[in-house]
């Protein structure tokens, strides 16, 4: 109950910066060219910034174990996802089918999941969050990118090891695994920019939301993903760090992850190869809007 708690009310927050960015949107502040640098500044800058300052613990041999299994966990889900979207999508048509396929596979767990796994759980869920976030982001630029194009192995393996959130993982690792001591000014400038990313990043979405009809976000194909999405993949999940015996902070991390909505960068990729880019964003909103709700609601399973 008390993780419900945390999560009801980070959720409140939350959605005072998603009605900000809204109203934004609404009154100008933001038009689409500005959302797509602010898109860019998150996660090439505050995010990796905020992943780097998480890895500010002891890199113990029982850390390492944990975050080895959650690790785990999160391939799991990820693959399951991948094959999941191949055989359940076979009644859409293929410009639909595409989407909804790497809806499934590629979560929103950078714009959303981040700010709500370090609003109930610190540091140390961010931690633990950097970790899990890797298979999710390697899936996005092979597996995700395949539904949309054909893209040689060169140019897949650029993509994974030029992503800036992999690559600050990669540095996080090193500074604590080396000891090497980072200088207080910079340690407090790079917590700062990083702790923006909460509040910015939702309000990017808010601005999402600007724009898109209403009725056309009651489309059954729509709830379809979002059970798969928000609670069919979540209980899998669960089920598995039950049966691993994950400890309550790492099992929570991973539940919020998993249950995240549906990634923004579906629409992006809709947009440059010629897809439904119309229903790539109403997947994000009803996917996003519903996860509001879905994800306090897991918090009461741990």
């Amino acid at each position: 109950m008390e993780n419900f708690t945390k999560m009801l009310n980070a959720q409140l927050i939350l959605l005072i910066y998603m009605a900000v960015g809204m109203y934004c949107m609404k009154v100008h502040i933001i038009n689409q060219e500005t959302k797509k640098k602010l898109v860019d500044l998150i996660l090439k800058i505050t995010l990796p910034c905020m992943i780097f300052n998480s890895f500010n613990k002891p890199l113990t041999p029982e850390v390492l174990m944990q975050t080895a299994l959650i690790l785990v966990v999160a391939f799991c889900i990820s693959i399951l996802s991948f094959f999941l979207g191949k055989v359940i999508y076979n009644r859409y048509p293929l410009e639909k089918k595409s989407i909804l396929q790497y809806c499934t596979l590629v979560n929103n767990s950078g714009f959303l999941g981040m700010p709500m796994v370090a609003s109930v759980y610190g540091n140390d869920g961010l931690f633990a969050a950097s970790i899990f976030i890797i298979p999710n982001r390697i899936f996005m630029w092979t597996a995700g990118l395949s539904v949309f194009t054909t893209a040689d192995l060169k140019t897949k393996c650029r993509n994974i090891l030029l992503n800036p959130c992999i690559i600050t993982v990669f540095l996080g690792l090193a500074r604590r695994m080396s000891g090497f001591p980072v200088p207080g000014f910079l340690d407090t400038a790079i917590a700062n920019i990083g702790a923006v990313t909460s509040p910015l990043s939702m309000m990017v979405i808010g601005t999402m939301l600007i724009g898109v009809p209403w009725k056309k976000l009651l489309e059954p194909s729509l709830f379809y993903l979002a059970f798969v999405r928000l609670i069919a993949l979540p209980l899998v999940a669960l089920v598995i760090l039950n049966l691993i015996r994950v400890e309550p902070m790492l099992a929570g991390v991973s539940l919020i992850l998993t249950g995240m909505s549906a990634g923004s960068t579906s629409a992006l990729l809709a947009a440059k190869y010629g897809a439904d880019e119309d229903y790539a964003s109403r997947c994000i909103v009803t996917t996003t809007l519903l996860s509001l709700v879905t994800i306090p609601l897991l918090m009461l399973l741990l």
